[in-house]
């Protein structure tokens, strides 16, 4: 493969170069994700991409060798579909809630496979978090797989599950900007069958490309602006929460941008252990589910089967959150 004819095309800048076909992209990640691109041209290449922008069409090539790639599980048993939750941006001034919109998930039985980084270098990982809530990292698909399967809930670190994206990542390091990857990871989902992938979006000009992602590969996901990268709702101030199904796209929830009427009793601080005991006061019912995060649960119990409707899926959020209400201190 002559990697030279790729990088004359994505290498023009901003306003000379062209996008990759579909298959080329496909073709060109595919020798990235084994390890065949010398370090000269790999280099190149990613940087190129990151000048240019990467459009719809290389994206889902990208996407497709990295599927073709990823380590897959099997649906668990049962009706309700699983949800996925990439988590790899961590925490840096607020706590980290996908552990807690986790475990809420796993409270109402629906199987959650979280995949992602366990070190967040300076950041605050959902691993991290898990770790001091007694829940560790599987250290492969099958180990993974069981825990789905015994206790509803797992944590799957990228190198396990997708060794050459894993790898990708870790060049952030050594060249000093995000790639490709570091997108594409957010939009794996390891099932070998239908599940609900909560999809965060780094960036708001990101969303509209994530989305058209989406709906083109049919797949089933919740997508929103995630709170500093990770995959659950920001619990000060509601974003847009679209259901993407079979093609099309649904609003469950507008943004919210009018003036906060109240703070929510949030963990006083964003490391581990404070955002472990926080979160478990909330499981304990102890401390109240903040609204945005019951709104989520909402739309992933609707999307995972759960409930039957929308509708229902509020009402028995609005139950949960009730009780939380009720008895918190």
């Amino acid at each position: 493969m002559s990697y030279g004819n790729y990088i004359k095309e994505i290498g023009r800048g901003a306003q000379g170069s062209r996008d990759l076909s579909t298959d080329d992209a496909r073709q060109l990640y595919a020798a990235i994700l084994d390890g065949g691109v010398p370090d000269l041209e790999l280099g190149a290449i990613l940087l190129a991409l990151r000048v240019k922008g990467e459009a719809l069409d290389e994206m889902l090539g990208f996407l497709s060798a990295a599927d073709d790639r990823t380590n897959r599980l099997d649906m668990p048993q049962g009706r309700v579909r699983p949800v996925v939750l990439p988590s790899y941006n961590g925490a840096r001034k607020e706590a980290n809630l996908t552990p807690l919109l986790a475990l809420m998930l796993q409270r109402f039985g629906v199987p959650v496979l979280v995949h992602g980084l366990i070190e967040g270098f300076g950041r605050v990982t959902t691993a991290q978090i898990f770790r001091e809530l007694g829940i560790m990292p599987s250290a492969s698909v099958t180990q993974a797989q069981a825990t789905l399967g015994e206790k509803g809930l797992a944590f799957l670190p990228l190198n396990a599950l997708a060794p050459g994206l894993h790898n990708l990542l870790a060049l952030r390091a050594r060249m000093g900007v995000r790639n490709s990857a570091h997108s594409l990871v957010k939009l794996i989902n390891p099932f070998a069958g239908e599940a609900v992938l909560v999809a965060p979006a780094t960036h708001p000009d990101f969303i509209e490309l994530m989305r058209n992602m989406l709906a083109a590969r049919g797949d089933r996901a919740i997508l929103l602006r995630g709170t500093e990268g990770e995959p659950f709702a920001n619990p000060k101030r509601r974003p847009k929460l679209e259901y993407i199904h079979d093609g099309q796209v649904d609003v469950l929830f507008e943004a919210e941008h009018e003036s906060l009427r109240s703070i929510p009793a949030l963990a006083e601080g964003a490391d581990a252990a404070t955002t472990a005991k926080w979160t478990q006061r909330v499981l304990d019912r102890q401390t109240p589910l903040p609204k945005p995060i019951a709104n989520q649960l909402a739309c992933l119990l609707y999307a995972s089967g759960y409930a039957e409707d929308f509708n229902q899926a509020k009402a028995v959020v609005a139950v949960e959150v009730n009780a939380l209400s009720a008895t918190a201190v």
